[in-house]
């Protein structure tokens, strides 16, 4: 069974929401085996759904449609539907009974239009919403299966769960089951990892490999079908093997971590302390490090240095390194990373100088990056970087790289 999401909302195509839905959706989807070719987001308007109803119609067997289904007019997706299918729209009394309760509960007057909710194809099997008002529901014809669910992902993801799942389980012509795992890398391009695995991908069948890029790191996505989740995940291992022997030294962890979110856990389990020292990224370590839980524990503080002043001043980097080599230079950030460590007396020091941009600065172009890591006690360990990215985009990568220099010296540390 070939799937396709149709999600109805011109909300969606002016940029005013994302569209998650057909997110989670097809991920639901991919555990049953069911394929998922096409997503598309179409606006409130009935020739135009109906037209994008035609092209589903023309290469899927199962078309889910999210949004349209509340009381206002713009809410069309029922009605078009339909019409296109001739059928006759009718009255679920649960559902309008579980609205009108509602209105009772919160003390407010129902409208009219609310009892448009309420509304179902004839012949439709009724997926109740326990989060919301609008019923969602699901009919099937000789050659395709319709299923309508609300918009709101509050009330489309339980329902889905709850009574969706179950019922396009039992239509599946397929019981196979598709199983993903992605492997993230940084350190490498997306080119560079490309070729490594080239002739991998090339020979693909099952598992199947796809390489992604995004936020200067990239990830390969491997997708197993197998008539068990045991199987699958057994293709997967095998395949994963054959991935990292060809670039094992760049890969740090998998789906949806990251790489602030590896450090964070490899300091807490080594029970190790940090300290910054931020120039060039503007506290923007610091940010990203406590957004995740308990870093209360591994964060002793840090300082935004842009000045110079600050640097010598709050930092005690010496006037005489400012003065012969700059503040951005590998001096500097030596001496920041270590002097951070110090004044916070925390196990680690990290330090970020550079230029941002859009302009050089010290005679050096955009894009210079020095990184400074300095175990307590011991002289820091300094990398150079050019990047050629914009302000923004250099101050992120800065970041991702202090990660990954961290995450490599703990590794080391390890291993020795």
């Amino acid at each position: 069974m070939n799937a396709e999401i149709i999600a109805v909302g011109s909300e969606l195509l002016l940029g005013q929401i994302v569209n998650t839905n057909a997110r989670f959706i097809s991920r639901q989807l991919a555990d049953m085996g069911i394929n998922v070719f096409y997503h598309t987001v179409v606006g409130d308007n009935p020739a135009r759904l109906e037209a994008v109803i035609k092209i589903a119609e023309s290469r899927s067997q199962l078309i889910i449609f999210t949004g349209g289904l509340g009381p206002t007019k713009d809410d069309l997706t029922k009605e078009t539907i339909a019409r296109h299918l001739q059928k006759n729209l009718v009255t679920d009394e649960e559902a309008l009974r579980s609205i009108e309760q509602y209105f009772e509960r919160t003390n407010r007057v129902m409208t009219d239009n609310n009892r448009k909710q309420a509304l179902i194809l004839e012949d439709s099997q009724v997926l109740k919403n326990d989060h919301g008002m609008a019923p969602g529901m699901v009919l099937s014809t000789k050659n395709h299966t319709y299923m309508l669910l609300p918009g709101p992902p509050k009330e489309m993801e339980p329902m889905f769960l709850k009574y969706g799942n179950a019922v396009l389980l039992g239509k599946a012509a397929s019981q196979k089951v598709i199983a993903s795992r992605v492997l993230r890398f940084f350190g490498i391009g997306e080119s560079l990892l490309e070729t490594e695995l080239e002739d991998l991908i090339e020979a693909q069948t099952n598992p199947t490999i796809a390489p992604l890029a995004s936020d200067g790191e990239c990830s390969i996505r491997l997708t197993a079908s197998a008539a068990s989740f045991d199987v699958a995940q057994l293709l997967l291992d095998e395949m994963e093997e054959k991935v990292l022997a060809r670039a094992g030294e760049f890969f740090y962890g998998y789906d949806e971590t990251s790489l602030m979110k590896e450090l964070t856990k490899t300091l807490k389990d080594k029970g190790l302390t940090i300290a910054c020292a931020e120039s060039l990224t503007g506290g923007m370590f610091q940010q990203e490090l406590t957004s995740y839980p308990g870093a209360g524990a591994i964060l002793k503080g840090g300082v935004v240095c842009y000045t110079n002043t600050a640097k010598t001043d709050v930092l005690q980097v010496s006037k005489e390194t400012i003065d012969k080599h700059g503040a951005v230079s590998r001096a500097c950030a030596g001496e920041l990373a270590e002097n951070a460590a110090n004044i916070f007396e925390s196990d680690l020091g990290i330090s970020f100088t550079g230029v941002a941009g859009p302009d050089e600065s010290e005679g050096k172009p955009v894009g210079t990056v020095y990184i400074g890591i300095s175990v307590k006690g011991t002289p820091a360990v300094v990398e150079k970087m050019q990047f050629g990215g914009g302000r923004e985009a250099n101050r992120i990568r800065a970041v991702k790289y202090g990660c990954h220099l961290l995450l490599k010296l703990l590794a080391n540390s390890q291993s020795a």
